[in-house]
């Protein structure tokens, strides 16, 4: 089915629970994700299936956590994407960036826009941080910057979410076995795959993640039809 390639989105769950299960502090899974989550990029960067990997690296509710969890988990973000920085220009990893601003410390957000410039040039895959994000808080911020809601077309809405160019979501892929929607990219997933895996994150591997590409396409997509 996936003879173009895709636009792939995972929603990382399970962080928390696999620090706990080692009696470790939460940020600690947050920690090992960070270490996993860069070999699933290399293997999606070195693989043509996959043309856009879109990451839920913090939503909009996840505010109403420990202030020290939140803290730990704006370092160890900033963090990877310095350690990152170089092998992103050098692979043509274009990274950019959904959701709020006005939340997200501002010396991450400034290091954020400076490797999405860096890496723009000719990119082979796009990366998306999904940070301090929410689907209706996407669609809230597009339609408010809308002149006249009365008469707006999808058209026009979609023009104003965060980036109106990316293909839409093919194939998302929740761990830790968690079946929620959780808010995430409420317009771009209206046609998505869902997969529900049991592992948690910082246990799946580019392994886990081929043998749930294999499944997705055993599916057939009806679009409605």
């Amino acid at each position: 089915m996936a003879k173009t390639p895709l636009h792939l989105a995972i929603i990382p769950d399970g962080n928390r629970r696999w620090a706990k299960k080692r009696s470790l502090f939460p940020w600690k899974g947050h920690e090992k994700a960070g270490e996993n989550f860069h070999d699933l990029v290399e293997w999606c960067r070195k693989s043509e299936r996959i043309s856009v990997l879109t990451f839920w690296c913090f939503s909009t509710e996840n505010w109403k956590r420990d202030k020290r969890e939140i803290d730990e988990l704006m370092r160890l973000l900033g963090k990877y994407l310095q350690k990152e920085r170089v092998s992103l220009q050098e692979n043509h990893i274009h990274l950019i960036r959904s959701g709020r601003s006005d939340r997200v410390p501002k010396h991450l957000l400034d290091l954020i826009d400076t490797i999405e410039e860096e890496t723009s040039a000719a990119p082979k895959m796009t990366l998306q941080l999904a940070l301090d994000y929410g689907g209706k808080d996407e669609i809230i911020r597009a339609v408010q910057q809308l002149k006249n809601t009365a008469k707006a077309t999808e058209e026009d809405i979609r023009a104003h979410l965060d980036h109106p160019l990316l293909p839409d979501i093919d194939l998302i892929i929740r761990t830790s076995g968690e079946q929620r929607t959780s808010n995430f990219f409420l317009w771009q997933s209206a046609y998505a795959e869902w997969m529900f895996v049991d592992t948690l994150f910082p246990d799946f591997s580019p392994k886990d993640l081929e043998k749930s590409l294999d499944d997705f396409e055993g599916r057939k997509r009806r679009f409605g039809a």
